[in-house]
C-alpha cells in the first residue's frame, strides 16, 4: 500500500484505498490528484515525495469525500501546497462537517462525525479549468457526488476519481454510493466514450479500455432500481424498504451503512419518481412509495 506506480513518463499514481494521482510538472514540482483517507497517508505521502526530491505544488480534489480529501491539511502544513477543489465541494472541504450532516440529514451522530466520513478542514480554493497547470484538462463527472470532476494529462493518462467501482467492490457492497443517479448515468455513459492511453478509476484498476466496466456499473444501478420498483409494488415507507433492501443484498445495518446506503436510496427514489416509475404519497401521516 502506498506504492507509487510510473504509468508514463510524468504520470504516477499512489496505490492507497482511493487512488491517489501525481503528476509531475517540471523536474522538481508535481501536483497530486487527491491526497488519500487520513493524516497518516499524508504522512506516507511526504514520504515519498521527499525521497523522489520533489515539491507539492498542489493537490487538486476530484471531490469531497473523506477518503480522497484527507491528506490535505497535513500536507498543506508541511508544504504550503495550494490546494483546489470544485464547485459545491470547495465548501465541503473547507467545512468537512457539511458530509456526515449531508448523509444524515440532520446534525450527525457521534457514530457518524469520524475521519471514514469528516476529514480534518483544509483551505480550498475553487478550481476551473485556469487553476490547472497547462499539463492538465479538467473533466466533469457529476453523481457520485456533487460536482466531482476527473482530469486528463498531455500524456493521455485519464484519473476517473469514483465515477465506477471494481466488479469485486460491487459484488460486495451491492448498492454503491450515488448523489445523482441521473447524472451517474449520464457520466458513466460519457466515460465510455472517453479515449485515452490508460484509465486510472480511484477504486478499480487502471485499465486501457473503459467500456466495459462502465457499462458493468450502468447494468449494476438499472438491477438496484428495478429491485426498488418490484420492493413498491406493495406501497413501502423509506424504513420498511430501506430494511428489505440490506436483507436482500445481505448488507449489515450500522449507522454509518444507515447513512451511506439510505441517502443513496432515497437518491434512487427521487430519480425513479422523475422518470415515472414509481409515485409518492402521504397517508395516515406516513410517507409511502408505491410502483406506477
Amino acid at each position: 500500500m502506498y506504492e507509487l506506480h510510473q504509468v508514463s513518463d510524468h504520470c504516477y499514481f499512489i496505490q492507497s484505498p482511493a487512488k491517489i494521482g501525481l503528476v509531475q510538472i517540471n523536474d522538481k514540482e508535481v501536483i497530486l490528484i487527491d491526497s488519500g483517507n487520513d493524516q497518516e497517508a499524508g504522512r506516507k505521502v511526504r514520504k515519498l515525495l521527499d525521497a523522489k526530491g520533489w515539491t507539492l505544488k498542489a493537490i487538486y480534489n476530484t471531490h469531497s469525500n473523506a477518503d480522497h480529501i484527507g491528506g490535505n491539511k497535513y500536507l498543506h502544513t508541511q508544504t504550503n501546497c495550494d490546494i483546489y477543489a470544485p464547485g459545491i465541494e470547495q465548501a465541503f472541504t473547507a467545512f468537512p462537517l457539511l458530509e456526515p450532516s449531508f448523509l444524515y440529514g440532520g446534525y450527525p451522530p457521534k457514530e457518524l462525525r469520524h475521519k471514514f466520513l469528516m476529514a480534518k478542514p483544509s483551505p480550498a480554493k475553487l478550481l476551473s479549468q485556469k487553476s490547472l497547470p497547462e499539463q492538465l484538462e479538467l473533466i466533469p463527472l457529476p453523481g457520485h457526488f456533487f460536482d466531482m470532476v476527473g482530469f486528463k494529462t498531455d500524456e493521455q493518462i485519464i484519473y476517473l476519481a469514483d465515477c465506477l467501482s471494481s466488479k469485486e467492490t460491487l459484488a460486495k457492497y451491492q448498492i454503491g454510493f450515488i448523489y445523482d443517479v441521473a447524472a451517474y448515468l449520464d457520466t458513466l455513459e460519457k466515460v465510455k466514450t472517453l479515449k485515452a492511453k490508460l484509465f486510472i478509476p480511484a477504486h478499480a484498476a487502471p485499465t486501457d479500455n473503459i467500456e466495459e466496466l462502465a457499462q458493468y456499473n450502468i447494468d449494476q444501478v438499472n438491477k438496484i432500481a428495478d429491485h426498488i420498483v418490484e420492493l413498491c409494488q406493495t406501497p413501502k415507507t423509506f424504513e420498511t424498504l430501506l430494511g428489505q433492501l440490506f436483507t436482500d443484498y445481505d448488507l449489515i445495518m450500522n449507522f454509518e451503512q444507515y447513512a451511506l446506503v439510505g441517502s443513496t436510496v432515497r437518491s434512487y427514489l427521487s430519480w425513479l419518481q422523475a422518470c415515472g416509475r414509481i409515485q409518492a404519497a402521504f397517508e395516515n401521516n406516513q410517507l409511502l412509495y408505491r410502483t406506477i
